[in-house]
């Protein structure tokens, strides 16, 4: 199965091609640029590079999120355009979900987040269960101080994953057994977001495939506070 995976939910920018288990290309930038269009030139060059054609694809999968609610639509919105233009099966893999697979190897709990401003965080909890990472809380919005509460808690090691982990680490690090994840282990990498797909069903209805936003955008909510008024 060849899979083309796209992940534009957050700063991290990144496209992979994979066929069967070997990753044939990925594509990833960690810096503050337009992904609306930056993500269609990195998608044509990598599969130029990797020589397959749009026809040669089998299944497309996108991060869903949770995330940076304009990175959401734009990578949502290539791949449901992709996927039904070219008759391809469609796949959405949480966000946080690709992050944790980092920490695969890790002896208890992973923690993968994204900020969320205003003291919040978009946060997930994984295990390992033989051999695979799976759900222990379901993903979700919460408030930092209240999520860390939560986790103070638990038993177990925390694994901290975040491309954002400096800007609470001293917060993190007030919990006894927290490990904060280092370089290339808080990046999401496109390819195991592939990986993820190609064990997950596709969405049965692409026309109504939405991203996993888990609030509303700035710009709808205080219209609903308008209207509440």
């Amino acid at each position: 199965m060849n899979i083309l995976a796209l992940d534009s939910s957050n700063l991290v920018m990144g496209v992979a091609v994979v066929s069967g288990s070997r990753v044939l290309g990925e594509l990833m930038t960690n810096v503050k640029k337009n992904h609306s269009v930056r993500l269609m030139p990195a998608i044509s060059q990598l599969m130029d590079d990797v020589g397959l054609t749009p026809d040669n694809l089998d299944r497309i999968a996108v991060a869903q999120g949770p995330g940076s609610y304009t990175g959401l639509r734009i990578g949502v919105s290539i791949a449901k355009m992709m996927a039904w233009s070219l008759k391809k099966e469609l796949v959405g893999v949480s966000s946080l979900e690709i992050v944790a697979q980092n920490g695969r190897y890790f002896d208890g709990y992973i923690a993968p987040f994204f900020d969320a401003r205003r003291g919040q965080v978009f946060a997930g909890l994984y295990e390992n269960k033989d051999g695979k990472i799976v759900p222990k809380m379901p993903d979700r919005l919460v408030l930092l101080k209240n999520w860390l509460a939560e986790l103070k808690l638990l038993e177990k090691p925390l694994l901290f994953l975040s491309n954002d982990l400096e800007k609470c680490a001293d917060l993190l690090q007030t919990l006894p057994k927290a490990v904060m994840g280092t370089g290339p282990q808080n990046i999401p990498r496109p390819s195991e977001l592939a990986r993820l797909a190609s064990e997950k069903e596709p969405t049965p209805d692409i026309h109504h495939f939405l991203p996993t936003y888990l609030r509303l955008a700035e710009a709808e909510a205080r219209w609903l506070a308008r209207q509440e008024r």
